[in-house]
Order: structure tokens, then sequence, then C-alpha cells
């Protein structure tokens, strides 16, 4: 993504139209919720402020899995923040542990859903308790409900935003997929990631398939080597805070 030259540049772009299901549903850039924050704005930001350095946010989705403490390492080890999407059912209940040193080592805790639904396809009272059900039991774990979801397969509508919004979750797409649920091919994987990223860009890998976490190290060296520096995302939209409801993607 090209960098913000101006605020008319900003705002030029702040609402683009996402459309799945035939609905519309407005979307905010990061970088647009940076340029359009209050000046009492509390957003925390990380090492860096983005709105002068070149950031990308990392996230993980439908973990933990058994791969994800090797996965921390490598993060810890290059000090690099990453936002993990996680599901409820089979993971956060099976890992708890693994849920509790993710919070413990910086990392966003954010809510995946509790089965991997499609929450377009389901009614009201099943989104709810989707979402619901994740956040108790993040909470029950880390002491804290997330702020961020990520919707299964990136499918969103009015009822998922609705109901968001009341649970205080802002809904988080990405710029770059590598589509690692494809292949098992680390080099062909870091390579997908590395030709769509971006500056303002949120990455989306899968901390649960073989493939992923060897293909970290290489992507975030390479990344570095090209001036980026990693954030979580309510970092890369630093000072704003993300807003319940709002569809955040690059």
């Amino acid at each position: 993504m090209t960098p913000f030259g101006t605020g008319l540049t900003a705002a030029l772009v702040t609402v683009v139209t996402l459309t799945l299901g035939g609905c519309s549903i407005e979307t905010t850039a990061p970088g647009t919720a940076r340029a359009d924050a209050a000046s009492d704005a509390k957003g925390s930001f990380g090492a860096v402020d983005c709105r002068k350095a070149k950031c990308i946010a990392l996230t993980f989705d439908a973990g933990p899995g058994k791969d994800t403490p090797r996965l921390l390492d490598i993060l810890k080890e290059r000090k690099v923040p990453a936002t993990f999407f996680l599901l409820g059912r089979n993971h956060v209940l099976k890992h708890p542990g693994t849920v509790r040193r993710i919070a413990a080592e910086g990392h966003e805790v954010a809510n995946h859903t509790w089965s991997h639904a499609v929450l377009t396809d389901r009614k009201p009272g099943e989104i709810r308790a989707e979402l619901e059900k994740t956040q108790d039991a993040i909470a029950k774990i880390t002491g804290r409900k997330p702020r961020l979801m990520r919707p299964p397969q990136g499918r969103t509508d009015e009822t998922v935003t609705e109901i968001s919004k009341e649970l205080g979750l802002s809904q988080v797409l990405w710029s770059t997929t590598a589509k690692d649920y494809s292949t098992n091919d680390s080099a062909l994987i870091r390579k997908r990631t590395l030709d769509q990223a971006g500056k303002d860009g949120i990455i989306l890998l899968h901390d649960i398939y073989e493939g992923t976490v060897p293909a970290v190290p290489g992507i975030v060296d390479a990344l570095r080597e090209d001036g980026y520096t990693f954030v979580t995302v309510p970092q890369l939209m630093a000072p704003a805070e993300p807003e319940p409801g709002t569809v955040y993607r690059p």
C-alpha cells in the first residue's frame, strides 16, 4: 500500500465498500483511522509511531495449536509483536497455557469465533454465541476480553457488525494472505507473503498448518531488511483506538 501523503489523500480512502453475499459494508483502513484520530485520542503506540514508520501487522488465525509455542519462541527471539485471532472450541480450551503465554508476552489476543462458523450464514443468536463463548473463554484465562475479532472467511454483514459492536469487538480483515491452508511449502508461503506486503498492511497466516511456522523467520527477516517495523493491529492504527463494529481493512 502506498503511504498516505496528505490529509486529503487519507480522506479520499477513508471508506471503501466491502461486498459480501450481496451486502455492502463500509471498511476503514488503519492508516486512515490514524489520520482521522482526534487530538486527544489515546490509542497505545508500540515501539514506533506508525504515522512516521513503515509499519506492518503480522496476524495468525485459528490457533492456538501444537506449533504455536514454537512460533512464540521465534517471535520472542526476534522481538516481533503479533495479533492472534483464536478459536474457542478445540483450541483455546485445549491450549490454555499457550493462550496465557500469548497474552503474557505482549501479543494482542483476539477472537476468531468458537467453531469457525461462517457468521453470515447464522442466525443472530448463533452469531452472538460464537463470539461470546470465545470472549468468555479467553477472559477466563487471561483476565481480559478481546477487543478485536476476525470473521471466518472474512465474511461479515450488517447483523454481524451490529452484534460485534454490542460486544465491543472491532472487525479486522487483511491485505496479504499466503493461502497457507492450501500448501505446506514454507518457501512458497514466504514468497506469497513478501510479494503482497505493503506499508500499513495486515498479513494473514495460520499457525495451525505445517508449513507456516517454519516460514515465519524468513518473512520477518526479509521485511525487516526492507525497512518494516512489526506492530499489533491496534498499534497500527494508533493514536486511534479500535472502534467496536468497525471493519478494518488496509
